[in-house]
């Protein structure tokens, strides 16, 4: 499975591209798609375009996009829902499906604490991919979504599948859900 990770900004959208097979996790590419200066709709544009051509030039199966976090400056917080919102037009106009998940989820999966600093996720992004290097701060953000993606996809499925059988057919998973990316009775 091929997982297109999106870290949205104004100025800079990060993207990650991983491949996962079974419990291995692949690097195939990461960047940046960079909006510059100018009006709002045509950075927008550009953030749609960019990530359009990622997901035509990578051919991914799912994706996987940071949620907005609130920021103190609530004109910061809309303007970055816009370019999420441009990011995510941009993949489901490609057919890919959507997971979100949130910088603390993100953080959790990919360095064990929800609360870890940006240069943990870099290095930490590194380690898991093999990387010769450290990514990109961007870049890491959206490689480490999709990697969060990767090792939530098959334990989702597999609640998905147990809710949907009847009576003791479920196993432990029957009557479990998620709850704020938390799995709950």
């Amino acid at each position: 499975m091929i997982i297109l990770g999106i870290d949205p900004g104004l100025r800079t959208t990060g993207f990650g591209v991983i491949h996962k097979q079974g419990a291995k996790l692949r690097y195939i590419a990461s960047g940046t798609i960079k909006s510059g200066e100018g009006d709002l709709p045509t950075r927008l544009k550009v953030i749609l375009d960019g990530v359009s051509e990622v997901a035509a030039t990578y051919q991914p199966d799912c994706s996987a996009i940071e949620k907005v976090f609130v920021n103190v400056n609530p004109q910061s917080t809309l303007l970055l829902g816009q370019a999420r919102g441009a990011a995510i037009c941009a993949l489901v106009s490609n057919g890919l499906s959507v997971a979100e998940y949130s910088p603390t989820q993100l953080k959790q999966a990919v360095v064990g604490t929800g609360k870890a600093a940006k240069a943990q996720v870099q290095d930490m992004v590194a380690r898991l991919l093999a990387l010769p290097g450290l990514p990109g701060s961007d870049a890491a953000d959206a490689l480490g979504v999709a990697i969060c993606h990767a090792n939530s996809h098959d334990a989702l499925a597999m609640i998905a599948l147990a809710g949907a059988l009847p009576g003791k057919a479920g196993g432990q998973l029957a009557g479990l859900r998620m709850r704020r990316g938390r799995l709950v009775d």
